[in-house]
């Protein structure tokens, strides 16, 4: 059986951590409200039903599932650490999982443009030699000969250099697998069921598996919240919300600036690789069906 890709598996838990908050929230019990859900057949889902009907650690078989598993296994851990109902922490968790989804998607299709575009171009030159052919130019016979071994030998290397290079440049520009303000959501589902900062931080940041440092947007939120008086489980969502619309805007930024830093190595490595395979051999060619001696 194949198995699906990561994003599809991400879809899949966002999707049935949903239906979970709503038979959740409609009064089912958890172990009972897993156990309908084991009812699809997945693995997983038997595993956490298994876990909650037996007072187990479903966070822990949650996290073992890899993905929006383990985002949906900290918003269990820190629900059921605080106490804060199940079903509004998942419905809140869904919509911030399901808001980086359509962020990571948006920034998917920026890139996919100039990527496939630079993947084209970089290999049109290794089309030069059946093109010679084609033409009656015979290159595969000037290839053979030294001038024409160079040629090729620098062409290959010239190719070589311009895929790495495109790969990297491609790497760098996609985003960071991390939710953007994953760890304010956190934070303020802990603070909305009445946990302490520091207890709320520690949970989140316990639960996400990193040292229990609060970010800069995090201490910059808790600190207004401090000094104006008002709601910092707001103050958090707010800047969970603005983290993942900088995240999008980032990321079309570093989509536009793809396809400019990709003519770079179309310039230095990809058209000079397109004359060495291409239009050297057929030069070569020409002048072997001259006689001249080359």
């Amino acid at each position: 059986m194949r198995t699906p890709a990561r994003g599809a598996r991400d879809d899949v838990a966002i999707e049935t951590a949903m239906r979970l908050a709503v038979l959740l929230g409609a009064g089912v019990p958890a172990p009972a409200a897993w156990r309908h859900l084991a009812g699809q057949g997945d693995t997983l889902l038997v595993q956490a039903a298994r876990a909650a009907e037996d007072g187990g650690d479903v966070a822990e078989v949650l996290r073992s599932g890899g993905g929006a598993w383990g985002d949906i296994a900290a918003a269990w851990s820190v629900a059921t650490a605080v106490g804060a109902p199940l079903a509004e922490s998942l419905r809140s968790a869904v919509i911030a999982l399901r808001e980086a989804r359509e962020v990571k998607a948006e920034i998917a299709v920026a890139l996919a443009e100039p990527v496939a575009t630079a993947r084209l171009l970089t290999w049109l030159p290794v089309l030069g030699l059946p093109l010679g052919s084609f033409l009656g130019l015979d290159p595969l016979h000037v290839i053979a000969e030294p001038l024409g071994a160079c040629a090729l030998l620098a062409g290959l290397v010239l190719l070589g250099a311009s895929v790495i290079w495109t790969r990297h440049l491609a790497r760098r520009a996609r985003p960071d697998d991390g939710i953007p303000g994953w760890d304010a959501e956190l934070v303020a589902m802990a603070l909305a069921s009445g946990a302490s900062i520091e207890r709320a931080w520690a949970l989140s940041a316990a639960a996400r598996g990193v040292d229990a440092e609060p970010t800069a947007d995090i201490a910059t939120a808790l600190e207004l919240s401090a000094r104006a008086g008002a709601p910092a489980v707001e103050l958090l969502r707010g800047e969970a919300w603005l983290a993942r619309h900088r995240a999008r805007a980032t990321g079309r930024e570093a989509a536009a600036r793809l396809s400019t830093r990709l003519l770079i190595p179309l310039g230095i490595c990809t058209l000079p690789a397109f004359l060495l395979l291409a239009v050297v051999p057929a030069v070569l060619g020409v002048v072997r069906s001259t006689s001249i001696p080359l």
